[in-house]
């Protein structure tokens, strides 16, 4: 509850909202014990006085009534009118929603095609068609407001509960013998009253809105009973003579709904989880530069891409998380470096950073250079950085199925990723759509093009990812774990086929991954990095041979081997320090074997040995490494 309330409160406008909403609720519920004239008293004699008169804060209407007690008295109605229908539209809905989702089939149809039916009228039509069966009425308009509410609701819970009724933990309820209605009470409702909290607030304003709407007709409160439709109905005529009459509960209306839409907002981001761990506004176009430090000097002048001391962090709250600790790297012509280490070690972040793809907030670069060709990306105006992500860098993303648009066909996505950089028609683009799929092994590639990516393998998504990122012949290709999810066999086409591009174009690639097998397959240089740094670098056959760093003997220790004989399968113990609270000195200390007291003691900088680089007092196959 108490990270709720922070969430909200970060919501400016929605914590406006809920001061208001509080401040009128509270009198609200006072109103009974307030000093208050009889709302429903007449005093034609004092018909129409002005407002700040003497026993008439804010006037009397055509009827000599006290306009400030009508107002209380009437905004507690419109209030509790407003709240009941929303509670009966939710109860309703989410319950008809949950069973459609739930059973699906023919129940599903049945009960959609009846709500579609519902949605077809124009709810206010059909409001004011279930009041004119009902007969006019306050009850009767909150029954008429519940029940076109209720198709919003069901629609909205349906499709969450279809999701829900799949999983495995409603399987699991099944085979444990839970009926039907027990597993709806128990798994599926519990998952989806965080989606009826957020529908019910952001739409009890508009229920308080269309109750007044109702009144303001004749069909809702009935004299002398006043809610704030009624008085404003019954004021309508005055409007040019006495437009105070009008202007006190139209402004009471117009303050409760902002205030409740506001506050709805509020909670429906503060609720919504993929928003709990970052700010709630739109993240920039690119990563937020701040460096507090001079920029580096390049490393190596002969290569196309140059990072010098990168430093990334994300700033939440009052903690700041250090993922890229100055990282150091570089790449050539036609080289593939490969970048090696657990989740969470920095990889992706690093890779991210290179392009200003770390969204901000809370993403930060408060250091270091990333020099394409000798121009450093970092800092760089957006207008000239949105030129080169496509054309002189490219990303392969670990999940296709994620960053394909799934109602665009491959082909139009191809060819939209070619017109970004270049002037060519959508011939011209098409018939280069064809030979990038046929480029990456695609077979019968002039009528794949016109596959959406659902009807793909995920070995052919892969493929269409690499396609995308060759499209404008780029000079370098980030590779974002792209075998991950993939099978064995799939992996190695995918890894033969970026080592022939590489060979045949002159790429550089920066693949990213895990695995040490796959390191050895493809790359010419690795750098492993653990906590946001680089640990180990150096050629890939000579670390795979004779690591250097503890945490890099780990890992290929942890790698099986197939005909080697038999060999104990080895595992890092622990978990990686969490990088908002990194240890004193080597952050693999608590995990490392061969930790001394030095390793504590201060910084452990890394060391360059010929081609070789370590961070470790204490590297193990130090001489066969110097060898």
């Amino acid at each position: 509850m108490t990270a709720f309330l922070t969430l909200l409160a970060r919501n400016r406008l929605a914590l406006a909202g809920l001061v208001v909403m509080t401040v009128v609720v509270v009198l609200a519920l006072i109103t009974p014990l307030l000093p208050l004239a009889d709302p429903d008293v007449t005093d034609t004699g004092n018909r129409f006085v002005p407002p700040l008169s003497p026993g008439a804060w804010l006037g009397t209407d055509h009827l000599g009534r006290d306009l400030l007690s009508r107002l209380l008295w009437g905004t507690r109605l419109s209030l509790a009118v407003g709240f009941a229908a929303a509670v009966a539209a939710a109860t309703i809905g989410a319950a008809i929603g949950m069973i459609a989702g739930f059973y699906g089939g023919r129940v599903d149809n049945i009960i959609m095609r009846a709500v579609d039916m519902l949605m077809a009228f124009p709810y206010i039509l059909l409001a004011l068609a279930i009041v004119a069966a009902l007969g006019p009425g306050l009850i009767n308009a909150l029954i008429a407001v519940a029940a076109v509410n209720v198709p919003f609701f069901a629609r909205n819970i349906r499709g969450i509960t279809v999701g829900i009724a799949n999983k495995e933990f409603v399987d699991a309820a099944r085979l444990s013998g839970l009926s039907n209605a027990r597993i709806i009470l128990t798994e599926v409702l519990p998952n989806v009253v965080p989606v009826i909290v957020i529908a019910m607030s952001t739409t009890i304003g508009w229920m308080i809105l269309e109750t007044a709407g109702l009144s303001f007709l004749g069909l809702g409160s009935q004299p002398p009973q006043a809610d704030l439709g009624s008085m404003l109905g019954e004021a309508r005529s005055a409007l040019i003579t006495n437009p105070h009459t009008s202007v006190v509960p139209g402004l009471m209306i117009l303050v409760i709904v902002m205030a409740i839409n506001l506050l709805g907002d509020g909670v429906r981001d503060a609720l919504d989880p993929r928003l709990k761990s970052g700010a709630l506004s739109r993240p920039m176009a690119a990563t937020r530069v701040d460096r507090r430090s001079p920029v580096p000097p390049a490393q190596d002048a002969a290569a196309v891409l140059d990072i010098a001391g990168l430093q990334t962090q994300f700033h939440i709250k009052d903690r700041v998380y250090r993922a890229v600790g100055g990282v150091s790297l570089s790449v050539k012509p036609g080289e593939c470096l490969g970048i090696i280490g657990e989740s969470g070690s920095g990889k992706s972040v690093t890779a991210l950073s290179i392009m200003g793809l770390v969204a901000s907030p809370p993403g930060v670069i408060t250091g270091g250079a990333a020099r394409l060709h000798g121009d450093d990306l970092i800092g760089m105006p957006y207008r000239q950085l949105r030129d080169l992500r496509g054309r002189a860098v490219s990303y392969i993303f670990q999940d296709p199925q994620a960053t394909l648009h799934p109602l665009y066909t491959v082909g139009d996505q191809l060819i939209e990723a070619i017109r970004a950089h270049r002037p060519i028609s959508v011939k011209a683009g098409r018939a280069r759509a064809v030979e990038l799929l046929k480029a990456v092994r695609i077979p019968n590639a002039a009528s794949r093009i016109g596959n959406y990516p659902h009807e793909m393998s995920g070995g052919m998504r892969q493929r269409v990812g690499i396609a995308m990122a060759l499209a404008n012949e780029p000079q370098i290709i980030i590779a974002d774990e792209p075998t991950t999810a993939l099978d064995v066999t799939v992996q190695a086409q995918i890894l033969a086929l970026l080592d022939d591009l590489r060979r045949s174009r002159g790429l550089a690639i920066v693949f990213i991954t895990h695995d040490f097998g796959v390191v050895g397959q493809l790359c010419d240089r690795v750098a492993v990095m653990y906590a946001g740094k680089i640990v180990e670098a150096g050629p890939t056959r000579a670390v795979l041979d004779a690591p250097m760093h503890p945490y890099t003997a780990r890992l290929i220790d942890c790698v099986p081997e197939l005909g080697g004989g038999k060999r104990r399968l080895e595992a890092i113990p622990g978990l990686p320090p969490v990088v908002d609270k990194l240890p004193h000195g080597c952050a693999f200390a608590d995990r490392c074997d061969r930790v001394q007291g030095l390793c504590r003691a201060g910084t452990v900088a890394l060391e360059h040995t010929g081609n070789r680089a370590v961070r470790c007092h204490f590297p193990v196959n130090e001489r066969q490494a110097a060898e």
